[in-house]
C-alpha cells in the first residue's frame, strides 16, 4: 500500500482532523506499542499500520479495505 492510499483511507474513515490525532497519539499494541506515525517513521508498511489502527479503534472489518461505495446505475 502506498502512503497516499493509507492517508486516504485514514481520512475517509475518521475525517482529516481526527485522523491526524489518531496517527500521532493512538498507541498500537500490535505494532510494539508505537503510534502510527512512529511506525511509519520506522519504515513499517502502511498497510500494517492501517490494519492495526482498524483493529485497535474498532473499525468494522468490512471497512478495513475502505468504505463501500454506492454503485449508481446509469440508464
Amino acid at each position: 500500500m502506498k502512503l497516499s492510499q493509507f492517508q486516504d483511507l485514514l481520512n475517509d474513515e475518521f475525517g482529516d482532523a481526527y485522523a491526524a490525532v489518531l496517527l500521532k497519539d493512538l498507541v498500537l499494541q500490535p505494532l510494539a506499542d508505537r503510534t502510527g506515525q512512529q511506525c511509519l517513521d520506522d519504515g513499517e508498511d502502511p498497510k500494517a499500520v492501517w490494519l492495526a489502527i482498524c483493529s485497535v479503534s474498532g473499525v468494522p472489518k468490512d471497512r478495513w479495505h475502505g468504505k463501500p461505495t454506492k454503485n449508481k446505475k446509469t440508464n
